[in-house]
């Protein structure tokens, strides 16, 4: 899974304001753990153990972070935790294991942001300084990843759920993709071509939450 974090990295963050610094690592982080383990338990109940049997199936963040995906968050705010593996061919059903497996990392970030916006919205207003800065911190985080992934380009989870749905032809030139989708992915980042896209993924999960929050 990647994520474009913010416009500077983490190092910087760190230098130029600590405390935003002690509230972002620590939800990204987790966010990040979560997004892998929701992949890898919806996996195993429909069928693929490899996440379980490899010790995926963990909050440790040892079990999930990738050293250079780290470094790269650090230094340019964008990076990536290691993939959890799924064999799709073990799964009970292979469209819809598609489908539920790439959607389960999004889907826990989503309800990770309703979560954190709920408290918001019912935070006793003498905590709200505080309080208000982590949980909007990790709705905005959370927001963030399930928008970056939704978009369609392999690697990210956007691309096997639209596999799920496409022609076998169209399938296999995704797959085809995937070796090179990280440079384009870095390339249209770089250019901002994916900003509007992401804008777009941000308004729609916003207003689906906004409609579901008491």
């Amino acid at each position: 899974m990647l994520f474009n974090a913010t416009k500077m990295g983490l190092l910087r963050l760190l230098i130029d304001d600590p405390l935003q610094f002690l509230i972002v690592a620590p939800v990204l982080l987790y966010s990040i753990i979560l997004h892998e383990f929701a992949h890898g338990w919806v996996a195993d109940k429909m069928g693929d153990p490899t996440a379980r049997w490899l010790g995926r199936l963990s909050l440790n963040p040892i079990k999930h972070i990738d050293p250079i995906g780290t470094l790269m968050l650090f230094v340019f705010g964008f990076g990536w935790a290691k993939p959890v593996p799924v064999n799709y061919n073990n799964l009970h059903d292979f469209k819809k294991g598609l489908v539920f497996v790439s959607a389960a990392g999004i889907t826990a970030n989503i309800i990770l942001a309703f979560i954190a916006l709920c408290i918001g919205h019912y935070v006793d207003p003498m905590f709200i300084t505080m309080v208000g800065k982590v949980v909007t911190t990790t709705a905005q985080i959370n927001i963030m990843l399930a928008s970056f992934n939704l978009i369609p380009i392999p690697p990210l989870d956007g691309s096997k759920i639209l596999m799920a749905f496409a022609t076998p032809r169209f399938r296999y030139g995704i797959e085809r993709l995937e070796p090179y989708g990280m440079f384009i992915i870095l390339g249209l980042l770089y250019l901002g071509f994916l900003n509007p896209v992401i804008k777009f993924f941000w308004r729609l999960i916003l207003g689906v939450i906004g409609i579901l929050l008491p």
